[in-house]
Order: C-alpha cells, then sequence, then structure tokens
C-alpha cells in the first residue's frame, strides 16, 4: 500500500513553494521526511530551484592547491591534517604552487582552489620555519602572496579556503581572492565534548566561524560554506545551521553557496568507525535546505562522495556540483576521484539540465543583481573580462569537455 503524505506537510511545502519564509518548526518536519513526504519534498525543492535558475547546473573547473597540509586542530573526520613527523606533511614552496597553477591554466582551469590547515604556525616550529624561509610569519600573510602570484601569473581565480579569520586577515585577501570560504559545518556545540568528532578543535567554534563569516560580509567577501552531515549532529542541528547561515545571507548578501556535504569514511581518522549518512539521508537534507535558504540560494552537492547516486542529487534541488578539477585531487578526499566533467554533463543531460561552466564567484555577483553590487574587486573583474558572458558565466566558447 503506498504510503499517504503526512496531513501538514502539503501546507508547509505550499507556504515554502510561493516564497513564504520557513520556520524552524517547520524545517525540522521536513528533514524528518520519508516516503511520500521525502517525494513530495524533494519535488517541491525542484520547483522551487527551477522557479530561480531554470535548468541550468553549474560547476567550477579549478586546480586544488593545498598550501600546507599541516593544522592546529585534528578533527575525528579529516585525512588532511598532518603533524610535522608526518612523512607526507608539507609546506607548498612558491615554485610549487606555480606548477599547480599552471598545470591548471594549460587544461582550462578557471579557479585555484588554496585549501590548508588552520594556523599550523601556532603549534609547530618547522611550520614556522618554512614561513620564514618564504619571508612571512603567517600563514594568512603567506597565503595572500600565492594568490597574488597565481592570479598575476596566471590569470586563474584563486579562492581561499583558511578557516577561522580576523578581519583585517580578510580584507588583505579580499583584492586577490574571487571569492572565499569556510563550511560552517555545524553549529552543534555537543561535538565539542570528548569523543565527539569537534573535541579540542578551537576552531570549529560554531561562534568563531560564524564571527568570520559576519566579517566577510561586513567586507562585502562572496562566501562559500556549508553544512557536514554524519559527523555526530542530529537532523535538528543541521537545521539550526541552515537557519544560521540564512541569517547571515539576510544580513549581509554575501553567502553565494551553500555545500551539503556528506562524512565519507576513511582508513586513517579517528571515526573510522562510524557509519556514513545514506543517499536518502543526503536527500531529505538537500531538499530541506534549498527550502530553508530559497530557490535564489546557490545549493551545491559534491558529486565525488556519491559517485554512483549523484544524478539523484538534482531531483532534490541542487543547482551546482562544486569544483571539478581535471588536474590535481580532491585533498580533502583523496581517495574519492572526480568525476569526468563529460561524464557530468551526461548525467544532467538525462535528467533534463544543462552544464555550464562558472567562474569561483557566481553569476549573480559577476552581473552585480538588484543587491550584489561591489563584491568583485577590480584586479578580479579585469581578470574575468575576455572570459565572462553577459550572464555571468565563463563563455561557452571558453568551456572545455
Amino acid at each position: 500500500m503506498q504510503q499517504a503524505i503526512a496531513p501538514e506537510v502539503p501546507e508547509i511545502l505550499d507556504r515554502a513553494s510561493h516564497g513564504e519564509r520557513m520556520t524552524p518548526a517547520e524545517a525540522y518536519r521536513l528533514i524528518h521526511a520519508d516516503g511520500a513526504d521525502l517525494a513530495a519534498l524533494m519535488a517541491a525543492a525542484s520547483r522551487l530551484r527551477d522557479a530561480r535558475h531554470g535548468r541550468t547546473v553549474t560547476y567550477s573547473r579549478k586546480v586544488f592547491i593545498p598550501l600546507t597540509n599541516l593544522c592546529r586542530q585534528k578533527c575525528g573526520y579529516c585525512t588532511f591534517a598532518r603533524g610535522p613527523r608526518d612523512p607526507i606533511a608539507h609546506t607548498m614552496s612558491p615554485d610549487e604552487v606555480l606548477a599547480v597553477a599552471r598545470a591548471g591554466q594549460r587544461q582550462g582551469c578557471k579557479e585555484a582552489l588554496f585549501s590548508l590547515g588552520e594556523r599550523p604556525e601556532e603549534i609547530y616550529e618547522d611550520v614556522r620555519a618554512d614561513l620564514a624561509r618564504f619571508g612571512h610569519r603567517t600563514m594568512s600573510s603567506y597565503l595572500r602572496e600565492m594568490c597574488d602570484l597565481v592570479l598575476r601569473e596566471t590569470g586563474l581565480l584563486p579562492h581561499a579556503n583558511q578557516g577561522v579569520m580576523e578581519r583585517d586577515e580578510i580584507a588583505a585577501l579580499r583584492d586577490v581572492n574571487a571569492s572565499m570560504g569556510m563550511m560552517l559545518e555545524t553549529v552543534s556545540e555537543r561535538l565539542h565534548e570528548r569523543g565527539m568528532a569537534h573535541w579540542n578543535c578551537p576552531g570549529k567554534l560554531p561562534e568563531e566561524r560564524l564571527r568570520t563569516m559576519r566579517a566577510a560580509g561586513e567586507l562585502r567577501v562572496a562566501w562559500t560554506t556549508g553544512i557536514l552531515i554524519g559527523i555526530g549532529e542530529t537532523r535538528e542541528e543541521r537545521v539550526d545551521s541552515l537557519f544560521a547561515i540564512r541569517e547571515l545571507h539576510e544580513r549581509y548578501g554575501h553567502i553565494q553557496e551553500v555545500i551539503v556535504q556528506n562524512f565519507r569514511v576513511k582508513e586513517d581518522i579517528a571515526m573510522r568507525h562510524k557509519g556514513e549518512p545514506s543517499v536518502f539521508e543526503m536527500l531529505r537534507t538537500i531538499a530541506t535546505a534549498r527550502l530553508v535558504l530559497g530557490g535564489e540560494m546557490n545549493l551545491q552537492a559534491p558529486p565525488n562522495l556519491t559517485p554512483d547516486a549523484h544524478g539523484m542529487y538534482l531531483l532534490a534541488g541542487i543547482n551546482d556540483w562544486g569544483g571539478i578539477s581535471p588536474v590535481t585531487k580532491d585533498h580533502i578526499n583523496p581517495e574519492r576521484p572526480w568525476p569526468q566533467i563529460a561524464e557530468l554533463r551526461d548525467t544532467c543531460s538525462d535528467a533534463g539540465f544543462e552544464l555550464r561552466e562558472r567562474f569561483g564567484i557566481y553569476p549573480a555577483y559577476v552581473r552585480e543583481d538588484a543587491g550584489f553590487e561591489g563584491f568583485v574587486p577590480g584586479r578580479i573583474r579585469a581578470a574575468m573580462a575576455q572570459r565572462a558572458g553577459d550572464d555571468g558565466l565563463v563563455r561557452r566558447e571558453e568551456e572545455r569537455w
């Protein structure tokens, strides 16, 4: 027998599809949807996405530059962060950074994603020695120089993901970055208790991450953030995290995209014995996120973390796949190779969508639609000038498959 839709669900979905602000209580109800309720939730999320974004799904052709994999904190799910005695611990030199960027340039990449451990110089003498050799005292200062180097020498548009930052650090990076970012992950303070995913991770305190994101909004920096699911949070805490992001964007207009990312088990992490969120868990979370955040928000889910079922995400309301690299691996999830861009195009086509390439900053900010003026620094706009179409996306003749 087919399961009937719960009486309150159609009313909630109808209000959300007409642009009414969803309440936390309504979102708590939806994120527990299954069966017919989940199907209705996904359909409503898809309709809202289509009304604002049409049938276009985007991605960014990027190169991944792991500036340093040393980090002051050790999250229970992270395989990227290393200690100084680890044989693969490394801080890249300027020559190494430029070599990777030029490889990306040759393959038609437009974005240089700088990912790095958070403030490793605070606890590691080896890192301080490397920074001194490169003429810097802080990783943030070195990052700024490397962003400038890549922008100047290759024309790739940097996107820095440094972790928590002070206002002056964001300001210093602003003119050499198309956008910046940091995953909120969760507003749950429970995860900082002993034995939980964020135990002894000061940079993952929700107030610290929200403070950084507020400063970015005040400085008009287009910002990428998102939630990480399956690390011990409840469904209600996911909703709370989405509402925290919504509140920031309504105040500053700077949240350019929200990622819903699923935890994947790795053999060398503390959480290697934990379970992973199912595809259905991702679908209900993505669809709820779409209705909480509204139709205009760019909503993303990484395709390489669910290689056999990521096409289902299109049915739950995403409009972006994130960065895809033809050159470098996903250093955060190295066991999960990127899909071929041509294959991703076919996935989109099968579901009735067109795949288009974007920059590391979204079209509304490039076009400077109402409310999004002043987000693109002059050097960044100059670097995009010959490659951006009137729609704010990469010109079709510049795209590669």
